[in-house]
Parts: C-alpha cells; structure tokens; sequence
C-alpha cells in the first residue's frame, strides 16, 4: 500500500493511498468503515435526457465519487473490495452506488475519527509493502505443495504429486522438474524461499535446485518440518523461518502470542480472555499485551460496545494492543476464545 496523501487534523481528515496488492485490499476492510466518506475514479451511466423511454445504449463514464460507506464486501478470490452507499459528492448525488477497489486503485478515506489501530495497519501496510514476498515449498517423496505467505495468512499456489511408485533418478528429477517449473510462474523477482519438509527430500531438491536456477536458489533457505501442506507450513512460521525473512511478520508474530496465551492458559497462569476477564485485568493494571481479533473489533464497533475505550485505557496503561487476523489459524484459535485475551504482568484472580 503506498499513502499518496495524508491530511489530518488531530484524529479527523483524509488519507489517500493507492492498491498494490491483495493484502492491501484485505487491509482496508477492517480500516474502512459504515459512515466513513470514500473518494475514488469509477465508472458510471451518464445522464442522458431523451425523449426515448429506453434509449438503445448508454455508455458508462469515468467520473469520482465521493461514496457515504453502507456495506462492504471482500472477495479475495477476485481480488476486489466492493464499498456500497449513497453517492454525497459528483453525479446522481443521492443515488447508490458500488465502487469497485481492486489493485492499482487510488481511494481517498475520509473519517470523522481515525483509531490508533486503523493508523497502525495503515503503517503495516506500508511497511510490508518494501518487505520481499515469501513463498514456502514443503516437500517430502513424490509430494510437494507451494503457498504464498499473505498478511491475511496462507494461500496454497499449488500441490505437485508423482504418481508413479518408483523412485528412480530420472523420475526423481521430473518430480524436481515440475516443481521448478511451478516456482518459475509464482515466484516474484524480490521473494524469498523456505524450502521445508521431513527427511531427506528438501536437501537433494535444494541440490538439484542450485544446479538449475542457481539465481532463484540462493534467495531460498532450508527448515525441516514433521508433514507438508498447510500444517507443514503452519510448522515453518512457528519455528521462525519466515520472520527471519519478513521481520516483525505479522503472521509469525501472531503464531508465536497465541501459543504463549495458550500455555498460560493450560496452567492457569498469566492470562485472561473473554471480554469480562479482560476487563478485570486492565482494573488490576495487568495487561502487558491485548490480543483481539479483527471481527471481534469490527463487530463490537458496528454494536457501539465499549471496545475502543478499552483498547484506550490498555494503551495509556503502556499496553500493547495487537489485532489478529481471523483469516490465519491463530486469529480462528483466538475468535474461539472469545475473539479477545491478554497476557498479562502478573496473575490475576
């Protein structure tokens, strides 16, 4: 995501700024909300005055509106946000409209009151927008699967199996083949590899893999992992490997609280959750870190709960606050805990 403009008075104002990938699209869903003013260039039929009562055709054209937001609608599948309202400034004011936010779109968000976290994503975006791309292949015999690291979590790209029972060399590296020839679609001149698995299989790829595309190679680094698939790539954020790439990655990041706050909590130790429980610690002045996830902080605002105020007084109690992303596994572990926990100081009763 890349700011084009930021204007702010205090916490009101605009800040413009331009799609540049699906993670930003992602991003603006829990930035952008109902009642916020939205700016963008859009299609729309022009107001033709004519005689007929259905003219045969009429064109659309480039206008920008300023949208009142009602609903919105992410659809990572087609890579757009959609952004629903009345229509407040340009043509047909008054009328609805839909505005189609999709990658190489520039929107304008203007907002009575922007929130510390909404500033924050807007930042992150920024930031992981100059981070290299990462991209896990797990791998072990005759099996390999490919997935993209995302800020909302992992997508896989795809799996690659050879079919035949025999393992001999020249089957072998057909199976290598293969799964070069995959990487050589997905991967971005500026990512980075993890090549994971168990065994052997990850090695003798990696060398074959140097000996093929020695310049693709040597932005890859080798972690070894119990399984494939998603859970092998789960393993490979827990142990590290993509934060050592993509540091301060949100997704490792998350990985690692949410197992904290586990083990805490199976030992009845310095954690609470669930929204009372969190309430009696920040009363104690406990909390050292707020997990909350990013439904649970999207719902409880369209309910006009309290949530901002806690998040406040966390804040001035030199609290961390961290949003989770509900799309990743951690995120769904903490939504099943009541979408809101905290590690704490000290234990509280």
């Amino acid at each position: 995501m890349r700011v084009t403009n930021r204007s702010l008075k205090g916490r009101e104002g605009n800040i413009s700024v331009t799609i540049e990938s699906i993670d930003d699209l992602w991003h603006l869903k829990y930035i952008i909300e109902a009642s916020d003013l939205i700016f963008a260039l859009t299609k729309r039929k022009a107001d033709i005055s004519s005689d007929k009562i259905r003219p045969e055709k009429v064109e659309k054209v480039k206008v920008r509106l300023g949208i009142r937001v009602e609903e919105m609608e992410f659809n990572k599948f087609a890579n757009r946000l959609r952004i629903h309202g009345p229509i407040e400034h340009g043509m047909d004011s008054g009328s609805y409209h839909t505005l189609n936010v999709e990658i190489g779109t520039n929107i304008s968000i203007i907002k009575e009151h922007w929130k510390n976290d909404q500033l924050q994503r807007i930042h992150d975006a920024e930031e992981a927008s100059r981070r290299p791309k990462v991209v896990i292949v797990a791998i072990e015999e005759g099996d390999a699967d490919i997935g993209f690291v995302h800020h909302y979590g992992i997508e896989i790209y795809s799996h690659i199996h050879q079919s035949s029972g025999k393992r001999e060399i020249g089957l072998r590296n057909e199976f290598f083949r293969s799964i070069l020839e995959q990487l050589r679609h997905a991967v971005l001149e500026d990512a980075s590899l993890v090549i994971a698995g168990p065994g052997f299989t990850k090695d003798d790829f990696l060398k074959y893999f140097y000996e093929t595309e020695p310049s693709m190679a040597s932005k890859a680094i080798k972690e070894d992992t119990s399984m494939i698939g998603m859970s092998g790539f789960q393993e490979v954020l827990r142990r590290g490997a993509v934060d050592r790439i993509m540091v301060e990655s949100r997704i490792a990041r998350e990985s690692i609280l949410i197992e904290d706050l586990i083990r805490e909590i199976s030992i009845d130790g310095k954690a609470a959750y669930g929204f009372a429980d969190v309430q009696n610690a920040l009363g104690y002045g406990a909390i050292e870190t707020l997990l909350v996830a990013d439904e649970t902080l999207r719902n409880g605002r369209e309910k006009g709960v309290d949530i901002d105020e806690l998040l406040m007084k966390i804040e001035q109690a030199q609290g961390k606050v961290i949003v989770f992303s509900t799309a990743f596994e951690p995120g769904e572990k903490l939504h099943k805990l009541g979408g809101i926990a905290a590690l704490l100081r000290f234990k509280v009763n």
